[in-house]
């Protein structure tokens, strides 16, 4: 996909990966909406970004994705703005083991719920131009995690999400690819909570295991995860893919599938 003047909705984009999506995509000339619960940071970062681009590249929308008529209501508004949607940026999570049912809610079921109303606009046989959607799972969605067990889980349920949408996807023509990002841990501001006593709840005693997770693995730049996402988006080959990001650099996670 060439990438000049392609709309793109991303969630979760006022702060953290979600701005270094939101960045890297306006430098490759995309118009960009910034969707995002938080009202200061997400007018923080327009602003910020009307500096550098021109205002008229991005429209920031105030949403909680995990109420259903708001996340639709995004998808309208960006239509609204731009005229239609060629990228869709599934990235808004949280890490809270206290609150698991808010946990899921998020990092799962708006994911789901986001790809299909995503789906619904930019299918061709709907009379979208396709596209591409990109859903951010983690690291914790490979492998067991026993402080983030909820976490873990909705993760999981990402990855399967979005390589089976992803095939369904390919076998009806919609003209939509549909991948996964995974990232370590990434310097931002749900990493600085995620070992607080009101997050882990249950899990709590495992704090100390973290910050020696966090000191063995590293702890990456949102701009790396960008960089994963634009190489995504740019390869039209890519489907159905699960893309880590460690220090170790960018790869794909190799499965065996159905034959």
């Amino acid at each position: 996909m060439h990438l000049k003047d392609k709309v793109a909705l991303v969630t979760g984009a006022a702060q953290g990966i979600g701005k270094a999506f939101v960045e890297a995509l306006l430098e490759k000339g995309c118009k960009v909406a910034l969707v995002d619960l938080n009202t200061d940071a997400g007018k923080a970062s327009k602003d910020a970004f009307d500096k550098q681009y021109s205002p008229q590249r991005t429209v920031f929308i105030p949403c909680d994705v995990s109420n259903e008529e708001k996340l639709k209501d995004a998808f309208k508004k960006t239509i609204q703005h731009f005229g239609h949607l060629d990228i869709l940026v599934n990235n808004a999570g949280v890490n809270d083991e206290m609150n698991w049912e808010n946990t899921v809610q998020i990092n799962l079921i708006s994911v789901i719920r986001g790809t299909y109303i995503g789906l619904e606009y930019m299918k061709t046989e709907n009379g979208g131009n396709g596209g591409v959607i990109i859903n951010t799972a983690s690291l914790a969605g490979l492998w067991p995690v026993a402080y983030q067990p909820v976490y873990s889980a909705s993760k999981h349920g990402v990855i399967g999400f979005t390589r089976s949408v992803a095939l369904a996807a390919r076998a009806k023509n919609y003209g939509v690819r549909i991948n996964a990002i995974c990232p370590g841990f990434v310097n931002t501001p749900i990493l600085h909570t995620a070992f607080q006593e009101e997050h882990m709840g249950l899990y709590y005693s495992f704090k100390e295991e973290i910050k020696h997770k966090m000191e063995f693995y590293g702890i990456l730049d949102p701009s790396l995860i960008a960089e994963g996402l634009i190489k995504i988006l740019e390869d039209d080959s890519l489907n159905g893919e699960i893309m880590k990001i460690t220090k170790q650099g960018i790869n794909f996670h190799e499965y065996c599938p159905t034959p």
